[in-house]
């Protein structure tokens, strides 16, 4: 009977592991245990909305960045359209009399407006994305810190109605973000555009040669990008309570591609999952609230993060292997 339970464990073990996200999920599951044993505060209400505080805005981003990645591209300006989109919003209603929602929905177009310029310069141009969005990023950043003369301004009177729901509940934001994961992750599987951007990523020749649009794919992904940018960046300064010029940046715009890549997502193109990006984030955050509740030391976050990402991409890689020989069945 115990070989035949430890057998039939095994084949359970080989199953579950068959699924990209498997190794990624035991990895989150692994470190709540740890920090939850290690710290009688971590499971409490309180941590765990800090938790999905965290989680949610990285989850957002790398949502579009799943998408870039799996189609061969990437953007690097994400965060600093993040950072721009709530000072759009608090212009178009304290400056121009815009009703809330529709200064919101400006916003997140004008997210829109740059993913195309990207997408047009990248595929257009065939300037890689890495440069085109580098240079966005500096343009982006420049027109937040003038506008804005680097200071913070409080969220609009007129906007705290709506604040609530985009943000300054407790679980509002996490439940943007599972709705956005959730939703993008049907597009990537279940949709012709997810189709076309998986097979784009795997080989655009062979993609276009079978009446893939792919010049259209990529930029409809960088304006995907670009608006889940803008919209992540209202969403927080709803939650902050303030618009901050320094907000976002290369720091969450990294932790997006972080999350992207720890959730299977390859950096080659061609293959990755949104739920793999969403646990992505859910390993960084448990990790980055778990090492601040045990006490280590905020300088080493970066050390232990970048051993976190090798040490996920080279279980990925191997269990990627596995599947390939056919031993995982």
């Amino acid at each position: 009977m115990t070989t035949l339970t430890i057998a039939a464990a095994r084949r359970g073990g080989q199953r579950l592991l068959r699924f990209r996200e498997a190794s990624i999920l035991l990895v989150a599951i692994g470190l709540a245990v740890y920090f939850n044993a290690a710290s009688p505060a971590f499971a409490t209400e309180g941590n765990l909305v800090t938790i999905s505080h965290y989680v949610a805005p990285v989850a957002i981003l790398a949502t579009g960045q799943v998408l870039l990645l799996i189609s061969g591209e990437i953007d690097l300006s994400v965060g600093h359209m993040y950072a721009l989109a709530p000072f759009l919003m608090h212009y178009a209603i304290s400056f121009h009399g815009v009703p809330v929602l529709l200064a919101i929905v400006l916003a997140v177009a004008a997210g829109a407006v740059v993913g195309l310029v990207n997408g047009l310069v990248t595929v257009r141009l065939h300037v890689p994305s890495f440069v085109t969005t580098l240079g966005m990023l500096f343009l982006l950043n420049g027109i937040t810190l003038v506008t804005s003369h680097a200071y913070p301004v409080p969220i609009p009177e007129a906007a705290r109605g709506v604040a609530w729901w985009l943000g300054a509940a407790p679980w509002a934001e996490i439940t943007w973000a599972l709705a956005i994961v959730l939703a993008f992750q049907v597009v990537l599987s279940q949709t012709r555009w997810g189709l076309h951007t998986v097979a784009t990523g795997g080989n655009q020749h062979g993609a276009g040669e079978a009446g893939v649009r792919v010049n259209r794919i990529k930029i409809g992904n960088f304006m995907i990008a670009s608006m889940l940018g803008a919209l992540t960046g209202v969403l927080e300064a709803f939650r902050i309570n303030s618009i901050e010029p320094l907000a976002g940046g290369s720091g969450i715009m990294f932790a997006s591609v972080a999350a992207a890549v720890i959730g299977g997502t390859a950096l080659a193109g061609g293959s990755g999952t949104i739920v793999g990006a969403l646990l992505g984030a859910l390993v960084l955050g448990i990790l980055r609230d778990g090492l601040n509740l045990v006490g280590v030391n905020a300088d080493r976050f970066d050390l232990i993060l970048g051993i976190a990402i090798l040490l996920a991409m080279i279980l990925n890689v191997y269990l990627a292997r596995l599947r390939t020989k056919g031993t995982l069945r």
